[in-house]
């Protein structure tokens, strides 16, 4: 089942990339995946592209920095080399978990500073809009894109340890609207969405996740947490021609548990 249906998933190799990956796939994309994994961690990984690949697709990795300048400008030249004359990106998701999960004040512990920010923001806002301005300078969008990213609640609610992640999450979603107004003349449709608390490698890495886990299982009116593929689910929702007026907003996907 070939079509010409392309989804570009940046951070796709795990959690919501992951899992986004194989629901596009399930629909007829045709997938190019960005991800930065160790070695270690590349069997699980190629094994979860094979079984995509047998849905019938095109899929094709880059186990690059997606975030570098010269790495970007590479892979952009690689993927137009890639997908046939004449294809073009429908999708674009924006699955970057790379930030400095530290503390604000610790008697014991490093604190976050300047650099930490940066890198942080960096990698989980700006690339987005990096990103999406190389696609558009390389003619690599298809009429009527769409672009989607993953914030949280953390971009305005404070959470220990959340500081630079949390300021990462509001930029995000602030470069979002306004990609939102302005790449619209385009065709291009810009939106977040807000998952609940998702158990993945990324939250694990926050200190005290367990506690989070037990926390968002009681806030939740299904009482349980946010899965990949509920995120998933909604990411196809918006690549669809009945999502074509939803433009600029910011989606929750969590159940119901932010309502309290």
């Amino acid at each position: 089942m070939k079509t010409t249906n392309w989804a570009l998933i940046l951070g796709g190799s795990k959690g919501l990339g992951l899992a986004t990956a194989k629901k596009l796939a399930s629909k007829g994309f045709n997938l190019l995946v960005v991800h930065r994994d160790r070695n270690l961690d590349m069997p699980a990984i190629e094994s979860a592209f094979k079984e995509i690949e047998e849905l019938g697709v095109l899929l094709k990795s880059f186990n690059q920095d997606a975030i570098q300048q010269l790495n970007r400008d590479r892979l952009i030249v690689e993927i137009r080399a890639f997908i046939p004359e004449g294809d073009k990106i429908k999708v674009m998701v924006h699955s970057i978990a790379k930030g400095n999960l530290k503390p604000m004040y610790s008697l014991n512990d490093k604190v976050l500073n300047n650099q930490d920010f940066q890198i942080t923001i960096n990698a989980m806002a700006i690339s987005l809009y990096d990103w999406a301005q190389a696609l558009i300078k390389a003619n690599l969008f298809a009429e009527d894109a769409r672009i989607i990213s993953f914030t949280s609640e953390g971009s305005r609610k404070a959470i220990p340890n959340y500081g630079a992640v949390g300021a990462a999450k509001a930029a995000l979603e602030a470069i979002s609207r306004n990609m939102a107004l302005e790449f619209v003349k385009l065709g291009i449709k810009t939106n977040c969405i807000q998952a609940g608390v998702t158990d993945t490698e990324s939250l694990r890495r926050i200190p005290g996740s367990e506690g989070l886990i037990n926390q968002s299982k009681l806030r939740n009116p299904n009482a349980r947490l946010t899965r990949p593929e509920d995120v998933a689910d909604v990411v196809y929702l918006l690549s669809s021609e009945e999502a074509k007026w939803i433009n600029g907003t910011v989606i929750k996907v969590d159940g119901g548990e932010s309502l309290r």
